[in-house]
């Protein structure tokens, strides 16, 4: 977006929702401590995500497109916020908070791919920014199948929510794959 100086393709509703998922998903920052590197890292997704929004709304106005990203992202927040009061690990206020974080970051994504479709294509750019997030968490599945057979941990909240995310992407990731990978733009079919 910098080098661009550009945010045309990118919805802003999604990166508001993912900064929604850094926020809940970080509050430990106050209560707890683990590790310089941990709290660096929280630190730096928290405002990185915020920067991006700023960059989307504010400093790239002018190429940021409204219409086309219209999904109403409270059909997204109100529904999860329920079910995190309703299936979490324990009922506190931040268990409940890294849990909606869980269920909302599964689908944060919604408001970019309908966007996507909304306006038929996707410049390269963006059919790449997806791919990553996509990707990134289909990988998780693996650290899941690790840390179940080497550690014995298994969190079936994180393990159903992951699963979501990454079968939302399974449309995108054929068409990605036939299409971008080829050299051709990203076009969805009416």
């Amino acid at each position: 977006m910098w080098k661009t100086r550009s945010v045309a393709g990118i919805s802003g509703k999604s990166q508001i929702l993912f900064a929604l998922v850094f926020t809940s998903r970080y509050l430990d920052l106050f209560t707890s401590f683990i590790s310089p590197y941990n709290s660096v890292m929280k630190t730096f997704f928290i405002a990185s995500s915020y920067f991006t929004v700023f960059l989307i709304y504010h400093k790239f106005k002018a190429t940021y497109d409204s219409n086309h990203d219209s999904f109403r992202m409270e059909f997204l927040i109100v529904p999860v916020g329920g079910l995190a009061f309703l299936v979490n690990h324990e009922f506190s206020p931040l268990e409940i908070l890294w849990t909606f974080s869980i269920y909302l970051e599964s689908v944060a994504i919604l408001p970019q791919l309908f966007m996507v479709s909304k306006t038929g294509e996707a410049e390269t750019i963006t059919s790449h920014y997806l791919f990553a997030l996509g990707s990134y968490r289909c990988l998780y599945i693996f650290n899941w199948v690790y840390r179940y057979y080497f550690e014995g941990f298994f969190d079936l909240i994180a393990v159903v929510a992951g699963c979501v995310q990454t079968i939302l992407y399974c449309d995108f990731f054929y068409l990605y794959i036939t299409k971008v990978l080829k050299g051709k733009k990203l076009s969805l079919p009416a």
